[in-house]
């Protein structure tokens, strides 16, 4: 079990250090309640449609196995500092990065990862207007327009 530290400022205030926070196990519930919920979401739908047809997909398998293997020869060729072979690999892989970029399934997959962290951005941003306008509100003061 970790300890607890608090630490004291200079204006007489305790600060806790973030590992030593503990989150309220409603607070915790309501955040997987809501990871739940984004599980249903169109977005994340698409997304696990992709990631299979990906996994199926021969030739896209393929391509990811050769990459993989041309970053491991790359880490060889640098450890023996032969640079003309790291750049000639480097071309090589990048072909075959180009190649899968060009895959519809693959553009699809890369839209839908994007989607996806946009709209845990558009979660996260929500929480934290919504918190600071409560704290001001509970504060007495006036919010802050400027956002």
């Amino acid at each position: 079990m970790a300890q607890h530290h608090d630490h004291v400022d200079s204006c007489n205030m305790v600060k806790h250090q973030v590992e030593d926070l503990v989150v309220r196990e409603d607070i915790m519930a309501k955040a997987k309640e809501l990871a739940n919920l984004l599980t249903t979401s169109e977005e994340v739908q698409i997304y696990q449609q992709a990631e299979k047809r990906i996994q199926d997909n021969e030739k896209i398998q393929n391509l990811i196995v050769q990459i993989k293997k041309k970053q491991k020869e790359i880490v060889g060729f640098e450890y023996f500092k032969n640079e003309d072979m790291v750049k000639k690999i480097e071309a090589e892989m990048q072909a075959l990065q180009d190649e899968l970029d060009e895959i519809p399934l693959v553009q699809q997959f890369q839209q839908s990862q994007s989607d996806i962290n946009y709209l845990l951005q558009l979660i996260v941003q929500v929480l934290k207007d919504t918190l600071s306008e409560q704290i001001n509100v509970q504060a007495g003061t006036e919010p802050d327009l400027e956002r």
